[in-house]
């Protein structure tokens, strides 16, 4: 059984920065793509970023671009979401999940992610 947990999140300042990690286990994932939602409270998840884990093509959701980067290690089974320039908007629990890939195309709505972690916090404070 896939497991992802995550950790890295915390209470900070805007502008700064966080890295969230995604230690993936109970699983072979080189067909399999990694990405980070995000849920604030009283709204829906929504999409951060994924990585496609066979050859890291990644995509990320607008408001992700240009402050966030996925990536991964192959070693460690570990994705990675480094977030720059942290507004308060960012603030929500930040989700790591895990599909299988069936098409070329990175998967960006939650029901099409079968593993999700337990979530990790982050707090931006104006």
């Amino acid at each position: 059984q896939v497991q992802l947990v995550e950790s890295g999140g915390g209470l900070v300042q805007a502008g700064a920065s966080l890295r969230l990690s995604c230690a993936a286990s109970g699983g072979t994932f080189s067909n399999y793509a990694m990405g980070w939602f995000r849920q604030a409270p009283g709204k829906e998840r929504e999409f951060v970023a994924a990585i496609r884990w066979s050859d890291s093509t990644t995509y990320l959701a607008k408001p992700a671009k240009g402050r966030f980067t996925i990536s991964r290690d192959n070693a460690q089974n570990t994705v990675y979401l480094e977030m720059n320039s942290l507004k308060p908007d960012d603030t929500a629990v930040y989700y790591c999940a895990a599909t299988l890939m069936q098409s070329a195309i990175l998967p960006v709505t939650p029901s099409r992610w079968i593993y999700w972690g337990q979530g990790t916090q982050v707090t931006v404070s104006s």
